[in-house]
């Protein structure tokens, strides 16, 4: 099982909902609190603004589900899977992952701040514009993914493969090249700098003759 930063303790629950089927639910402006999801199917729902606060979902399914201005806070998702599901504009700080299945996930800005994906398979997700600072991605797979915009200043990325990842236009100040996967990773000049400098390089200027 992985462990949030720290070795934190996840938030305990109040509540629990197991074995429904909510497939194709319109969530829209709900609220829960500390409540346990178990073994639910939220398979094509549609969620704009609902509030997950300190929640728990173990082996639920958000497969082709489209999340808009919501929430999830500090949340830990277990064996759930996020297959073609959309989450725009959200917020889930401090939410953690746990084995998890992400297939084609797209994540277009929003705030995932704090975020605990260690050994993630992200592999073809799409980051764009996203806030991911401080962010745990130590060991996660994000070959022939999309992090594009994204703000990773304070991110955990130790051993993470970013191989053909598109990584353009995101904070890389984090990164040290000598301990992640970098082949045929795509950067812009400015990030090449950044990357150059983490390297220990002193890059400077062509001075004129």
């Amino acid at each position: 099982m992985a462990e949030r930063k720290h070795g934190a303790a996840p938030p305990g629950t109040d509540s629990e909902i197991r074995h429904e089927t909510w497939d194709g639910r319109d969530l829209s402006g709900e609220a829960f609190t500390r409540v346990a999801f178990i073994d639910v199917d939220l398979t094509e729902t549609t969620n704009n603004g609902a509030v997950f606060d300190e929640c728990t979902f173990r082996d639920v399914e958000f497969n082709a589900s489209t999340h808009t201005d919501a929430a999830f806070l500090n949340c830990t998702f277990t064996r759930s899977s996020f297959f073609d599901a959309t989450f725009r504009r959200c917020k889930l700080t401090g939410s953690m992952f746990d084995r998890c299945r992400f297939g084609i996930l797209k994540v277009d800005a929003g705030n995932w701040s704090f975020v605990g994906l260690p050994g993630a398979d992200l592999r073809g997700a799409t980051f764009d514009g996203v806030r991911m600072r401080e962010a745990d991605l130590t060991g996660a797979r994000l070959t022939g993914a999309t992090l594009r915009r994204v703000d990773l200043s304070g991110a955990w990325l130790h051993q993470a493969k970013l191989d053909g990842c598109d990584l353009r236009g995101s904070d890389l100040s984090s990164l040290d090249p000598l301990t992640v996967d970098l082949d045929n990773a795509v950067i812009d000049v400015d990030q090449a700098v950044v990357i150059a400098t983490n390297l220990g390089l002193d890059v400077r200027p062509v001075e004129e003759p």
